[in-house]
């Protein structure tokens, strides 16, 4: 008796690949620096740079954790990558750099976070990670993003509370040369250098030196939709 083969039946497959709602699901609070390549750079354009300390981490503005940032902060800069200004806040750090080219700067920025993490854990005397996130970078490109930039980082304090007033101790801003009411302080060691571009050294100025009582402007967050008013 012939023996006929039987068909058997395909059916779709219902597991694996990529399919709605799978993957990890976003932390809440601050999104994470998306790991993409980052954009070119030139070496016409300072860069803003921020740095976010990890949770659980002691103040970042406590004297004994200050005096070793500031120490590190004075051998961060080197020929090709510049650090121009800085403040540090207790829980992240912001700078304003010069590089020469992308690879200087991601090598200027990382050796940097390297050099200040290892200080941070000499003066808290543990082990392990400082940083949060991989750090964020946005280049300025016009006098005005520069001198907003300047009140941003230099004032940063005034963002946090509100009734500061003067300049922040733990920032750069005793050797910033632009304030409209008090010179530089040139005494001791200075952990910053000069800009050589000329938007941070010059263009900036076409917009007026800088108040000590100028504070950073608060960003606005965009309305959730069908909100039909911002959070």
């Amino acid at each position: 008796m012939a023996v006929h083969p039987r068909q058997l039946e395909l059916r779709p497959r219902t597991w694996g690949g990529s399919r709605a709602g799978a993957g990890r699901k976003p932390s809440k609070g601050r999104r994470n620096v998306p790991h993409r390549e980052r954009s070119a750079h030139q070496a016409r354009h300072p860069i803003h740079v921020t740095l976010r300390a990890a949770r659980g981490l002691s103040s970042l503005r406590a004297e004994k954790v200050f005096a070793r940032i500031l120490a590190a902060f004075a051998r961060a800069s080197r020929a090709d990558f510049r650090l121009l200004h800085f403040s540090v806040q207790e829980n992240h750090v912001h700078l304003l750099v010069e590089a020469d080219d992308r690879n200087a700067l991601a090598r200027g920025v990382q050796g940097l976070a390297i050099r200040v993490a290892k200080a941070i854990n000499r003066a808290l005397g543990r082990r392990g990670r400082v940083w949060g996130d991989r750090y964020h970078a946005r280049a300025l490109k016009t006098p005005r993003e520069v001198r907003l930039a300047l009140v941003y980082v230099l004032q940063n304090w005034r963002k946090h509370s509100p009734h500061a007033r003067g300049v922040d101790p733990r920032s750069s801003a005793r050797w910033f040369a632009g304030w409209r009411e008090i010179a530089a302080c040139r005494k001791g060691r200075i952990p910053v250098v000069a800009a050589r571009t000329w938007l941070a050294a010059v263009g900036w100025r076409r917009y007026g030196a800088i108040g000590v009582e100028e504070a950073p402007r608060l960003e606005r967050r965009r309305p959730r939709r069908g909100s039909g008013k911002a959070s």
